[in-house]
């Protein structure tokens, strides 16, 4: 007997997960937002928050979802009494029919909100990074999973997604909270974004005497290391880790003119690990070393002083 094969339809395929986050933020709390180019929903499983997306904002409560697409900018602060917990699932497809979450926002129903648990305990046997750290942005998988409990992480989130298209496409099924937004100009948003920079470089200098890396900045900002990278590369033309050397070396030169300090001193003061490693950037950023500056320096002032005299 010959068997004819019926290939089957995938309307949603998931590529891959970039993270998977619930987390239990303070009453108080604030991400001033970001961008990338991936997916990623939002849901709000205690609570109440105000939620941008690109350029509209949204209050969400407890049971509410938003999509971002690929690129949009997001931002988030909670709002209310209670502190919010949230569900913020990441993700890449390719999919078309991926495309009908675009500027999605609405309340789930029991079996969607069923479907979100079973997304976060399958993660839970999976991943081996946290799920409530924001500054994680590349999970790492545990190498003692049960077998196939990866692929039940992508089945059970696009199971959820088919879920909430067929379930919007239901005619009798009841109709949804519909969730307004208000307008955010385009001067806002960049306020918005020279704020968090603004925030960023003050921190910057507070920390300018110490060592300070960049999973430091974005677990204090609750940023992604991408985004920080953006964010900077955008405004100030280099990555915030080379900012915040130039900061270094623009204080160095402060000191050395200032004289009160030898190159030692001021190499330790700002926390570089050796002369000559100090030397070595400062050279890198000037051009010159910190003594022939040094010099420079004290020949520039000595002529003056000389035309005065």
């Amino acid at each position: 007997m010959t068997y004819i094969e019926t290939k089957l339809k995938r309307e949603i395929v998931i590529d891959s997960i970039i993270t998977i986050h619930y987390f239990e933020y303070m009453r108080d709390f604030v991400f001033r937002g970001e961008s990338h180019d991936f997916w990623e929903f939002m849901y709000v499983d205690k609570g109440s928050v105000i939620v941008q997306g690109g350029e509209q904002q949204f209050t969400l409560h407890a049971g509410d979802i938003i999509f971002h697409e690929p690129n949009e900018f997001h931002a988030i602060r909670s709002v209310g009494s209670s502190s919010p917990n949230l569900v913020a699932v990441s993700f890449v497809s390719h999919s078309p029919a991926v495309d009908e979450f675009r500027g999605k926002k609405m309340t789930l129903n029991m079996e969607e909100r069923t479907l979100v648990s079973h997304i976060l305990n399958a993660a839970r046997e999976v991943l081996s990074t946290p799920m409530n750290v924001p500054s994680v942005e590349q999970v790492e998988l545990r190498t003692d999973a049960p077998i196939g409990s990866q692929q039940m992480v992508l089945l059970y989130l696009e199971l959820f997604l088919v879920t909430v298209l067929q379930n919007e496409a239901k005619p009798d099924v009841s109709p949804r909270r519909r969730i307004t937004g208000t307008f955010v100009s385009p001067v806002e948003l960049s306020g918005a974004r020279e704020k968090r920079l603004q925030e960023i470089t003050e921190f910057m200098e507070f920390r300018i005497c110490e060592q300070l890396s960049l999973d430091e900045l974005c677990e204090h900002f609750s940023l992604s290391r991408s985004s920080i990278q953006k964010l900077f590369q955008k405004e100030k033309g280099c990555g915030p880790m080379e900012f915040f050397n130039r900061m270094k070396i623009q204080r160095a030169k402060d000191m050395i003119r200032d004289g009160r300090k030898n190159l030692t001193e001021i190499a330790g003061f700002l926390s570089y690990s050796s002369l000559p490693y100090f030397s070595k950037q400062f050279k890198k950023a000037t051009g010159m070393a910190p003594m022939k500056y040094a010099s420079s320096v004290k020949g520039i002032t000595q002529a003056l002083k000389g035309e005065n005299s």
